[in-house]
Order: C-alpha cells, then sequence, then structure tokens
C-alpha cells in the first residue's frame, strides 16, 4: 500500500521563477531518491501538493516541508492509503498558475485565491483532489 498526502501552505516571501525552478530541482531529485511522485500548484504565494509514495517517506517528506522556513500555515487536507499512484509520471509535476490564464480552463476554479473558496478546501478537500487531477490532464 502506498500513502496519499494533500496539503496547503503560504510562502513566506514571493518566489521568483528562478527560486521556484530550484525548488523543484532539488524536491525531483529528493522525490526521485524516496520513490515519491504527486503535483505541486502555485499561485498567489499559496502552495498545493498532493504526494504519494511509501508511507514512511510521505510523512518524512511532508515533516521537512512543515519545518521548512518558506512555509507558512501548512495545513493538511486529506490523507488516505492508495493501492495505485494517481501521479505515476512525475517526481513532481509543476504548474505555476501565476502565469496561466486560468478563467479560460475547462473545470478550473478560483480555490487558490478566493479567500472563501480557499476555505472550502478544508469542508471539501476533494476540490483539492480535481483541481490537481484538472492540471495532471494537462500536463
Amino acid at each position: 500500500m502506498l500513502t496519499q498526502l494533500c496539503y496547503v501552505s503560504s510562502s513566506t516571501t514571493f518566489m521568483s521563477t528562478s527560486e521556484l525552478a530550484d525548488l523543484l530541482s532539488v524536491a525531483r531529485r529528493h522525490n526521485e531518491a524516496a520513490e515519491l511522485t504527486g503535483m505541486l500548484l502555485y499561485k498567489d504565494l499559496s502552495f498545493l501538493q498532493v504526494l504519494e509514495g511509501p508511507s514512511d517517506d510521505v510523512h518524512r517528506t511532508y515533516r521537512h516541508i512543515r519545518n521548512d522556513p518558506r512555509h507558512n500555515r501548512v495545513r493538511l487536507l486529506f490523507e488516505h492509503q492508495i493501492e495505485e499512484r494517481e501521479f505515476p509520471d512525475w517526481t513532481m509535476g509543476f504548474h505555476n498558475l501565476d502565469r496561466e490564464n486560468l478563467e479560460s480552463l475547462r473545470g478550473y476554479s478560483d480555490v487558490m485565491t478566493s479567500g472563501q473558496r480557499a476555505r472550502d478546501l478544508f469542508n471539501n478537500p476533494s476540490r483539492a483532489k480535481r483541481l490537481l487531477l484538472l492540471f495532471r490532464s494537462r500536463s
């Protein structure tokens, strides 16, 4: 069995394109070594990420993220056991949503930009999963 874990967090500072690329490069190397897969979305200083893989490695990575000074307000949306990965092709898929015309995407919601909608993620975490899967299908 594998674990799938999804969280949201806020960046403590604005991250430039090169800083995001560096973060992604390090994450991909780590995730490959730990046999983790997933997807990371970034929008307006907010991260939404799903991690999947061996339970110990997922939890170790999540603890590291919670202690990373670049993140604050790290909040778990969901965690469960899975038999099969939903993001098997990526050590870390990534989309910088600040650079996209999101309103034109079929099925997109402003959940990462609207305060009320962001709070809705905690009441209905399946919305986060649908959003991540939307971007998986575009990659």
